[in-house]
């Protein structure tokens, strides 16, 4: 009745502002809280309550902390992770972004290259369960996870601008022999010999760069594109194994072969990939002369998966 009346006199529903019981802080004492949760970005609600009660005396339960910080915009998110990188890593990866910022058509002519692990029946974070208190241990709110190691299945892809190779199950360690003998051989080659004037890109793992890989492409004529170490993020190759995880988080039913998943990224999304690359390289450019950071690929992401 309070509400319609409030509604009929007044024409609103909401409560008049300062109504209501009064906050234990003061505005002085919120922005106290944000120095300390800025302080400590990875502290917990009741780590800060904690902290609250020693510094001023005062207690504060865990979720009156998370509803100040709200009210303030601090909201708990997934942190970004990135690759920890040596100041010789930044300078080579600044270096060569510089020697390649003005690329434009020269990138549809380079064939990305990587391996990948894919785990099975396991979930990486990105599976949320809805559910009401109490009802954690519910069968439905549940996923299993091995305790050993993780079955999974390792395999080699490669990409250019409007094609992509087969993708190969690599079976147990990969050294420098079977990477020539099981990938490079039977469908690497091959692969760039039908793209006149293809660029080979693969990373620095060291089956890729032994002499005698080194040996087999000067002898087949392989056009290798100089590469900076601890630089996975650079390469559109990884937002296309981001699809196919994130696929297979969406779904975890079985598929019907390997290829589906592969070709979960269409030839158009591939061609996106492309054409953000010479911008998402001066972004990287900006990111390492101003923090060193992580290149942010978010865009290269949003292409893939729209």
């Amino acid at each position: 009745m309070r509400v319609w009346k409030q509604w009929t006199d007044e024409c609103r529903t909401t409560r008049k502002s300062g109504s209501g019981p009064r906050n234990v802080t003061s505005a002085r004492d919120d922005r106290h809280l944000v120095r300390m949760a800025r302080t400590d970005r990875t502290a917990s609600s009741r780590q800060l309550a904690a902290l609250w009660s020693i510094a001023t005396g005062v207690s504060l339960c865990a979720s009156s902390i998370r509803r100040r910080l709200l009210q303030c915009g601090l909201r708990a998110r997934t942190p970004l992770y990135r690759i920890p990188l040596t100041h010789d890593h930044r300078r080579l990866r600044l270096q060569w972004a510089n020697q390649h910022r003005d690329w434009r058509a020269d990138w549809q002519h380079v064939v990305f290259s990587d391996e990948s692990r894919f785990n099975l029946w396991y979930h990486d974070g990105r599976i949320r369960v809805r559910r009401y208190a109490g009802e954690r241990h519910l069968p439905e709110c549940i996923i299993e996870r091995h305790s050993g190691r993780t079955p999974g299945v390792m395999v080699w892809g490669a990409i250019a601008y409007h094609r992509r190779s087969q993708l190969l199950r690599i079976v147990g360690n990969l050294n420098s022999n079977r990477y020539i003998r099981e990938v490079l051989q039977p469908e690497a080659v091959p692969f760039l010999q039908s793209l006149p004037g293809a660029v080979f890109q693969q990373d620095n793992a060291r089956p890729h760069t032994a002499r005698i890989v080194k040996s087999f492409f000067a002898a087949q004529q392989v056009q290798l594109l100089p590469w900076p170490a601890c630089s996975p993020d650079m390469s559109p190759i990884e937002h296309v194994w981001d699809v196919i995880g994130r696929r297979l988080a969406r779904d975890p039913r079985p598929v019907a072969s390997a290829d589906e998943l592969w070709f979960t990224p269409s030839v158009q999304r591939l061609c996106k990939l492309y054409g953000k690359l010479r911008r998402l390289k001066l972004q990287c450019n900006r990111n390492l002369q101003f923090s060193g950071s992580r290149f942010v690929a978010s865009l290269l992401t949003e292409q893939v998966i729209r």
